[in-house]
């Protein structure tokens, strides 16, 4: 059996890889249709997991719970587009290294998942990288804390965090409390998610966006769904090994690959410090693998 790190590595390097190729096409589509269009792909390739489900195993409380997961899921993917297209990868990304933090908190309450001394530790380094990258020269402590809660700034990205917590949650819940199997899991998972942006689509009187990004940009929309699918499957795979907090930590390795490799792609400013701050969020991360 492949260890769970090794698995949330995969994730990392899948989810990295998706979200540098998502800025290149934001940079023409609006995150609406490119969403959604994403969604439609993500169910095509989705269709296979419905051939190796036992439906006999599913019952309609997992289904249900399953739909309001990717209710609140489609949501935070919405959130993070929105923030990718308007910030700089290497400023609106990292923010979700928060992610393992309020997870552990929500799993323990909720799950009765403990972390040892070490494990928070590691956690705590991984806030102060985050604080770090968002610090600016000769800016007051405080300043980073003013700015997320600025309208201009990172709304997007503090709602798709908490978000993320609770559907991070829901996702060993579903798999562990409700039974829901793997596949099954992915299959319906996606089939939610398309319909929920179809449904935000009609109501928001936006579906010429969607045709757009298809017409323009299928061929990366359809890579970037290859991606999605392969990360979200590595990372469940992992959930259900490990404590749900230690492996979103090791999957947010991912935001070092996208910052180091995006940013520079991209040209973006003050690389080099945002690197360091990133850089203390994956060692806080190894310290959670290797104690």
């Amino acid at each position: 059996m492949i260890q769970w790190y090794i698995l949330s590595l995969i994730s990392a390097f899948f989810s990295a890889t998706a979200a540098i190729t998502q800025k290149k096409v934001l940079f023409k589509e609006s995150a609406l249709g490119f969403s959604a269009a994403l969604a439609i792909f993500n169910l095509i390739l989705a269709i296979p997991f419905f051939l190796f489900t036992d439906f006999s195993l599913l019952t309609s409380t997992g289904l249900l719970v399953l739909l309001f997961k990717s209710f609140l899921g489609a949501l935070a993917f919405l959130c993070v587009m929105l923030g990718i297209k308007n910030l700089e990868i290497s400023r609106a990304l990292p923010l979700l290294i928060l992610t393992p933090g309020l997870v552990a908190l929500f799993a323990f309450i909720f799950l009765g998942e403990a972390l040892t001394s070490l494990e928070i530790l590691g956690m705590l380094l991984l806030v102060g990288g985050t604080y770090t990258l968002a610090l600016k020269k000769d800016q007051k402590i405080k300043g980073p804390l003013d700015k997320a809660f600025d309208p201009r700034g990172h709304y997007y990205i503090i709602l798709a965090l908490v978000l993320f917590a609770t559907t991070s949650v829901l996702d060993k819940a579903v798999l562990k409390n409700f039974h829901v199997p793997l596949n099954a899991f992915m299959g319906f998972q996606h089939l939610f998610f398309a319909g929920i942006f179809l449904l935000i689509l009609i109501f928001s009187n936006k579906t010429k966006s969607v045709k757009s990004s298809l017409a323009r940009s299928w061929k990366l929309i359809l890579l970037i769904s290859f991606f999605t699918i392969t990360y979200r499957y590595a990372h469940l795979q992992a959930i259900k090994i490990a404590p749900v907090a230690l492996a979103l930590s090791i999957k947010r390795i991912s935001v070092f690959f996208a910052v180091v490799i995006g940013g520079t792609l991209f040209k973006e400013h003050n690389l080099m410090r945002k690197t360091i701050a990133t850089a203390m969020m994956v060692a806080g991360a190894i310290l959670i693998i290797m104690f």
